[in-house]
């Protein structure tokens, strides 16, 4: 009789752990969008690496790319709101320095 089940080998892939410092997003979802986006790997790829439903894996991915979105534009409104009243401070000082220039 002859064996046809094929021996599993290990899978090491490196992962940066720079990818988890964004702590709006679960570890489960920056692993599986870092090896899908970066690595190339399809979502069944890394659902049988994770030992996980490829379904899981597509909705952990899309769910982490909704959250930064929505990081990123938090950022760019706090970022649009410092411009504004950095704005507002310039304008402000120059008013006052005209002010005390007339008083004298």
């Amino acid at each position: 009789m002859i064996n046809k089940t094929k021996k599993k080998e290990s899978e090491f892939i490196d992962i940066p752990i720079a990818i988890l410092q964004d702590r709006n997003v679960a570890i489960l979802e920056s692993v599986a969008e870092y090896l899908h986006s970066e690595k190339s790997m399809k979502y069944s790829e890394i659902a049988r690496l994770l030992n996980r439903d490829q379904r899981t894996i597509w909705t952990v991915c899309n769910r982490a790319k909704k959250k930064r979105m929505v990081s990123n534009k938090n950022i760019a409104s706090c970022k649009n709101t410092i411009k504004k009243k950095k704005k507002e401070i310039t304008n402000l000082s120059k008013k006052s320095t005209k002010i005390t220039r007339n008083k004298k």
